[in-house]
């Protein structure tokens, strides 16, 4: 159940110093598919640098926050691909160019950055499929979670997951947009039951296919110790739960976090591609954690979605596209499996269809009739020259041509 966070008490009083974020980042193309559709990003947004080098895996929070975002695209050739990859890019740019501000970012204006970057690269990716119809229908999933202070915001389309692991246990903090998590809400299906049912793939929301979404905006306070965990449904789907807040906490060094993670995705099948980040938060400038100190999806209320928010415009080569505001409505997309094509029948009973068959046998054996006399006819046709060859041959011998008289 989503819990709204209460005017006031949006971060925990702080007792002051720094921030310090462990961080990384790994993909994989998983052993069933051919190319690798995820992407994501690691970005500390303060000092520009969106790497995996040193500076980033290890850093300070600062005061304009650091970038951590999963990706996960769709639409079959190099749709995904493209989608995943134009959505880590315009969501980075428009969240830098949002901040790049005298002042710090107040709370609000920060989740606001994200949120809107999160909605115009659904307009973008939908504009480029417009303009370019053999991509029509591709999108992309994204996770993005910003981390400003003690408070990590996420912003959600899709599927793809954030988790928190804290004392040992990890807890999903955001929301599947997808329909087997419309039918655990709706108590038609357990959890259980969700995560074995096939149609566990089917989203509700993706960045692309529509031209408006609804981008859901939560926050959670973060405290000494705690992971966080970014993931598409390539792992999420074959990780437990508890084997990931296991591996993930006895794992000092997150590079072997990542790497045993994926790769027991892959022992459990790796279906699909699979990607995660991981980061751990530190110092002075975080509380210790308490059992009191709740952990979930919690919503995050804007204050600037109490009124009308101006649309966004994207510049194309004819002119200019207008997406949409935010809030954006929810509409079903493309993950929705296309119905298979009905057969063709040309007679619906079942002895018209056993006549079929019988012509169609009678032709085969017609062929066969067919061959069998033309080889015949060939090895009579060569016997009869032989023998007329032979017959010849004999003549020839018993009336020899005349000898002309000698001079």
């Amino acid at each position: 159940m989503s819990v709204p966070l209460a005017a006031g008490s949006r971060s925990s009083p702080s007792p002051g110093g720094e921030v310090v974020v462990r961080v990384f980042g790994r993909t994989d193309v998983g052993r069933m598919r051919e190319h690798n559709e995820d992407a994501f990003v690691v970005a500390d947004l303060t000092r520009g640098n969106a790497t995996l080098q040193p500076e980033v895996r290890v850093h300070t929070i600062g005061d304009r926050g650091s970038l951590f975002m999963v990706a996960d695209g769709m639409g079959g050739a190099a749709a995904g691909e493209i989608a995943s990859a134009m959505a880590i890019e315009a969501v980075l740019r428009e969240v830098t160019e949002a901040l790049t501000t005298a002042d710090a970012p107040s709370e609000d204006a920060f989740a606001t950055a994200i949120k809107r970057a999160t909605a115009t690269a659904n307009g973008e990716i939908h504009a480029f499929a417009l303009q370019h119809p053999e991509f029509r229908g591709m999108g992309t999933t994204a996770t993005v979670a910003g981390v400003l202070g003690a408070t990590v915001y996420l912003a959600q389309v899709g599927d793809s997951r954030a988790y928190l692991v804290r004392g040992g246990i990890a807890q999903q903090i955001t929301k599947d947009q997808s329909l087997m998590q419309k039918l655990v809400e709706a108590g038609e299906l357990t959890q259980e039951e969700a995560e074995q049912s096939e149609r566990r793939n089917i989203i509700l929301q993706a960045l692309g296919p529509e031209p408006n979404i609804k981008v859901d905006l939560t926050a959670q306070q973060l405290r000494r110790g705690d992971t966080l965990v970014l993931c598409s449904d390539g792992l999420s789907g074959q990780v437990r739960c508890e084997d990931l807040a296991r591996i993930v906490t006895e794992e000092a060094d997150l590079v072997n976090a990542c790497r045993r993670l994926i790769d027991l995705a892959n022992e459990n099948g790796g279906p699909d591609n699979i990607t995660v980040i991981a980061a751990r938060f530190d110092g002075e400038g975080l509380l210790l954690p308490e059992d009191t100190d709740p952990v979930g999806h919690r919503v995050f209320p804007l204050q600037t979605d109490s009124g009308q928010t101006p649309a966004i415009e994207l510049r194309m080569s004819g002119g200019t596209l207008t997406t949409g505001s935010i809030p954006m409505q929810r509409r079903p997309t493309l993950e929705v499996p296309q119905p298979a094509p009905e057969p063709i029948v040309l007679r619906s009973s079942l002895n018209d269809v056993s006549l079929a068959r019988r012509r169609s046998r009678g032709t085969l054996v017609a062929l066969m009739l067919l061959l069998l006399f033309l080889t015949i006819a060939t090895w009579w046709v060569y016997r009869s020259a032989e023998r007329i060859v032979e017959q010849r041959r004999p003549a020839e011998a018993t009336n020899p041509s005349p000898t002309p008289p000698s001079p």
